[in-house]
C-alpha cells in the first residue's frame, strides 16, 4: 500500500498538483481544479497582487479550507527580487487563512526565451529562504548536483523540469530525473513541460513523488477532463512503480506453457 505525499511535514494524498495560470476564464480553472482532485495549487504572487489579466479574484477563487497553496515567485529575475516576492506570497497565504503556510515554489528564471532557471541565483535565494523559515520547493534544470546541493540546504523538494515550461514537448530529461530521483531523500517533483497524460504516467514511473502540471491542463480544448485524466495518469503512474515493471527482454517469452500442447493430430 502506498504511504501519501508528505512535504516539510505536511501530508497530502494527491500526487498531482496543478497551476492558475492561462485559463481562458476562472469558472474554467475552478472545475480543472476540482477535476483534478489536487490539493496543492501553485499561485504567482506577482500577478495575484498586479491584478494581472487572468489573475482578477484568483485569490477568492478557490476554497483555501480545502486547498494548500504554493505561492511561487514567478516572474523573478534574481535571488533578490524572488526572496522579497517569497515574503509577499507568505502574508498572502496568512491573508488567507494559511497562517502556518511557509511553502514557496522558487522561480528566479532571468531568460525570457526559454525561461530556464537560473541554477545560482536559485541556489543563493534558497539559501536565505530556508534561514527565514520558508518550505522551498525549487524550480530547477534536470541537473543532478544542483539537486543535491539544494537538499544539503534543506529544501523541502526539488522540482526539475522535464522539459522547457510550456513547451508540451513531454520528458526530455529523463537520465537526469532518474539520478536525481535516485539520490535524492527529499520528495521529487517533475514539473514543467508535461503535455499529456501518458508522459504524467511516464514520470511517475520513473519514482518520481509528484508532479506540477498547468499548461497541459489549461490549454487543452477541455480543461477539467484533461485535469481529470492528468489526475488518473498520476494514480496510475505511481501503482505502475510500487508494483514494479516486468524486465525488458531482447527475445519473445510465450503467456501460455508449452507443456501438454497438442504435437500431432492421429
Amino acid at each position: 500500500m502506498d504511504s501519501p505525499l508528505v512535504i516539510a511535514g505536511k501530508t497530502f494524498q494527491s500526487r498531482l498538483m496543478t497551476g492558475t495560470g492561462k485559463y481562458r476564464s476562472i469558472e474554467e480553472m475552478q472545475q480543472s481544479v476540482r477535476a483534478s482532485g489536487c490539493q496543492i495549487v501553485t499561485v504567482a504572487v506577482r500577478r495575484v497582487q498586479t491584478k494581472a489579466a487572468g489573475h482578477e479574484g484568483l485569490a477568492e477563487a478557490l476554497d483555501w479550507g480545502k486547498i494548500w497553496m504554493l505561492p511561487n515567485t514567478a516572474g523573478c529575475e534574481t535571488a533578490e527580487d524572488a526572496i522579497r516576492v517569497a515574503r509577499l506570497g507568505r502574508e498572502m497565504a496568512k491573508l488567507l487563512g494559511q497562517e502556518d503556510n511557509n511553502f514557496v515554489k522558487l522561480e528566479v528564471i532571468p531568460d525570457p526565451k526559454y525561461l530556464l532557471p537560473d541554477p545560482i541565483g536559485t541556489l543563493k535565494a534558497a539559501e536565505q529562504l530556508v534561514k527565514e523559515g520558508f518550505a522551498v520547493l525549487p524550480y530547477i534544470n534536470a541537473d543532478p548536483m544542483l539537486a543535491k546541493r539544494l537538499e544539503d540546504v534543506g529544501c523541502a523538494t526539488v522540482m526539475p523540469l522535464a522539459s522547457p515550461i510550456g513547451s508540451g514537448q513531454g520528458l526530455k530529461t529523463t537520465a537526469n530525473i532518474q539520478i536525481i530521483i535516485e539520490n535524492a531523500n527529499i520528495p521529487v517533483v517533475v514539473d514543467a513541460g508535461i503535455g499529456a497524460p501518458s508522459e504524467a504516467a511516464q514520470a511517475m514511473e520513473l519514482g518520481a513523488d509528484a508532479l506540477l502540471i498547468n499548461s497541459a491542463i489549461a490549454l487543452a480544448q477541455n480543461p477539467p477532463a484533461m485535469a481529470q485524466a492528468m489526475n488518473l495518469a498520476a494514480v496510475a503512474g505511481r501503482l505502475a512503480y510500487l508494483a514494479g515493471r516486468m524486465p525488458l527482454k531482447t527475445y519473445a517469452s510465450a503467456s501460455s506453457p508449452l507443456e501438454g500442447t497438442i504435437s500431432n493430430y492421429s
